[in-house]
């Protein structure tokens, strides 16, 4: 601030007030602040910045994209100094159930069942590890199949299960797992941990550090003070690890005992529920404080890539790119992306946030510094919460590196830009820092803003769409899934026929599983929830006991914590019972829908408010047995619905609830047992056109495992 003042046109009274205004209203003398940077202070090991893979089938897309843009995609998030460049990558051991938007096949269905080619997870490892050698692999369990402890998730048979997953992903891909939890936001354990360590290292698997427990909520770290009194649970948990400290903070006696006992604390699960630029800045003031307030030195944020369906919950919001368009190719980065740039970029894992150089800014932000094991460091500000322009005066000594210094900023406007570099004079600059900012600054070098040129259009879902399964040779070369099938209960894999006249989608999870989400059925889903009229058929086939359908207009698939969807299912079961229902979503307490209830509801002929279902329609199918196949199809024209069976129409209603929504396949269960039913054939087109010749989608996608043989 400048004032032109002339002393001798002042009285003394004026004279002074002049000198106040310009002593306490300049900027300089009023926002400025001294950081002193001492290279030898030492400080904690940054054990890096990184999204989470799973919690929900969150990659499930992703697999399906022709590898140039899967390529390009897999390039910004993982690649050094191009994009993201995240140093971190958890990924959920998958267990059958839903555990948010959707389920991934486990590696053992049943006790007697080994299978490490299911899935994607295992491929997106080694993608990001053939990326950046450097990063590290974490894991944790949302849930498990059924046979665990018969039930009981916090057994033996879970210690047995996660130590051959992780001999899996060695023996396998070459893969080293450097951490892994004991299970997702349920509860506490000591037993269990300790357990689990004698039986990781009983299987040569000592240098795998476990993290517990990985809570959310105030009592989240109650159960750390028993590490000070319990040798074999000190012994066993390498690492404090909970959730989403941006909202209950690490205590300071926790803090205290973490550096005491050598144990670092790990957010193993942060959450950023915004939107553009405000997502980008609010993620980056949670790393900065999830350390400068919690002790964290490591964040992994939930999650990594939106490669869901877009009626699915959390379908975009919390990740760092969106890739939900694998027909098309298109992808689209979020704002997010490049506040992990901030970090990625300018810091690797085995670094140390050098004590007495992170904190808060004088008039709103914070700072966190990182210095690498030679002289190299970095600096990364936010300034979200300041309302005016700052400056921070640096004056560094110590082994710090006194070489001229990048500087990238992203704000609203503009994201992650190089501006003008930083020189030292004298071992000292000077920063000045606009609000609603975020800034790295660093004397390493090779930062760029990486991106691709010629993105593919975004096209809707094919229409119409035939799928006869018969193009996957190998089925283990794509893990087993077809493409565009995203399964939210249960498990839909390529199989053999039954006849042995190719291969076929079989619903394989015999048990409910032990679920992090409440379920409700088994069933998978695919196409365009804009749809509305249309038909979905599939032929089906039928073990003793099994019901199978093929759903329609599906417009809602729960609410994250819980998989009851909106929609319409035509179901057949192999006594010849045809059931027409449409399901108001949310179930009342979530309990699964079992063969005696569903009796029930139609001799009532109850209609459930939300949270329930309503019969449309039954009737008895005749020449309906168990090891046949039939074809099932359900035409949608206005609220007009036709549900056929073998080309046969069985019933006709008009329900006017919904009028939109994708298509699935459906395999019903009771209380604890599901359907395995195989389904073939799937085909979506308009109504009464004619059959279209099959959907070749895998032509230019290349298979995950290519590399495994047939």
């Amino acid at each position: 601030m400048k004032l032109n003042i002339r002393s001798q046109e002042l009285g003394s009274k004026g004279l002074y007030l002049a000198l106040y205004l310009m002593v306490n209203l300049s900027p300089i003398s009023a926002n400025a602040q001294n950081v002193h940077l001492n290279g030898n202070a030492g400080g904690k090991r940054f054990d890096g910045v990184g999204a989470v893979s799973g919690g929900g089938a969150t990659s499930v897309l992703l697999k399906d994209y022709p590898e140039e843009q899967r390529n390009q995609v897999l390039d910004l998030l993982f690649k050094p100094k191009f994009g993201a460049s995240m140093n971190a990558l958890m990924v959920e051991v998958p267990g059958d159930g839903n555990s948010t938007q959707g389920s991934e096949p486990s590696h053992m269905h049943t006790k007697d069942d080994l299978n490490f080619n299911r899935g994607y997870e295992w491929w997106l490892m080694s993608e990001a590890k053939k990326r950046n050698k450097k990063i590290t692999l974490d894991a944790n369990a949302w849930g498990s199949p059924a046979w665990v402890g018969n039930g009981v998730f916090w057994s033996q048979d879970m210690a047995d299960y996660y130590v051959k997953w992780i001999q899996g992903l060695k023996s396998v891909y070459g893969l080293t797992l450097d951490a892994i939890g004991c299970r997702n936001e349920k509860g506490v354990s000591i037993d269990f941990v300790k357990r689990f360590r004698k039986t990781l290292d009983a299987s040569g698997l000592q240098n795998v550090k476990i993290h517990a427990f990985d809570n959310w909520g105030k009592d989240k770290f109650d159960w750390v003070k028993d590490l000070e009194t319990d040798l074999e649970l000190r012994n066993a948990v390498a690492v404090i690890g909970n959730h989403t400290m941006s909202e209950v903070a690490t205590p300071e006696e926790v803090k205290k005992l973490s550096e005491r006992l050598n144990k670092p604390i790990w957010n193993t699960e942060e959450h950023t529920y915004k939107e553009g630029f405000d997502c980008e800045i609010t993620l980056v003031k949670s790393f900065n404080e999830n350390f400068i307030i919690s002790g964290a030195t490591k964040i992994v944020n939930w999650y990594l890539v939106g490669s869901v369906y877009p009626t699915e919950p959390y379908a975009e919001t919390p990740a760092a790119m969106i890739a939900n368009s694998p027909w098309s190719g298109f992808y689209r980065t979020r704002e997010a992306l490049w506040g992990y740039a901030h970090y990625g970029q300018f810091a690797e894992i085995g670094w140390q946030y050098l004590n007495g150089a992170s904190g808060k800014l004088n008039s709103g932000g914070t700072y966190v510094t990182l210095k690498s094991p030679s002289k190299d460091y970095s600096v990364i500000f936010e300034t979200k919460d300041a309302k005016i322009n700052q400056t921070a005066t640096f004056t560094i000594s110590g082994a710090l590196s006194a070489s001229k210094l990048c500087v990238w900023r992203s704000n609203e406007r503009e994201q992650f830009v190089r501006l003008a570099d930083i020189t030292p004079k004298n071992n000292s600059y000077t920063i000045t820092l606009d609000p609603k900012s975020i800034y790295s600054i660093s004397t390493t070098t090779g930062q760029q803003k990486g991106s691709f040129t010629q993105i593919p259009t975004e096209k809707k879902f094919p229409f119409p769409y035939y799928e006869t399964f018969d193009e996957y040779v190998s089925p283990k070369q794509y893990g087993y899934l077809p493409h565009y099938f995203a399964d939210i209960y249960g498990t839909f894999e390529l199989a053999e026929r039954p006849d042995n006249k190719g291969k076929c989608l079989r619903q394989v999870v015999p048990v409910r599983p032990i679920s992090w989400a409440p379920g409700w059925q088994a069933y998978t889903i695919l196409g365009d929830d804009k749809w509305q009229d249309y038909e979905i058929g599939a032929n089906v086939y039928l073990n003793q006991g099994d019901t199978a359908g093929v759903m329609g207009r599906v417009n809602d698939v729960g609410s994250g914590y819980g998989t009851i969807p909106k929609g319409y299912f035509l179901q057949l079961g192999s006594d010849g019972q045809c059931r027409l229902v449409v399901s108001r979503g949310k179930r009342e307490k979530n309990k699964p829908v079992g063969d005696a209830e569903q009796q029930a509801i139609i001799k009532a002929g109850k209609d459930y408010s939300e949270g329930g279902e309503k019969i449309l329609g039954v009737v008895k199918i005749a020449n309906v047995l168990p090891g046949t196949w039939h074809n099932l199809k359900l035409v949608f024209k206005g609220f007009a619905i036709t549900a056929l069976v073998d080309g046969k129409p069985v019933l006709n209603v008009t329900d006017t609830l919904y009028s939109h929504g994708m298509a699935g396949l459906l395999a019903l269960g009771g209380e604890t047992k599901l359907s395995t039913p195989y389904f073939d054939n799937v085909l979506i087109d308009a109504p009464g056109a004619e059959s279209p010749t099959p959907t070749i989608s895998s032509s230019n996608i290349k298979p995950m495992y290519r590399d495994i043989q047939k």
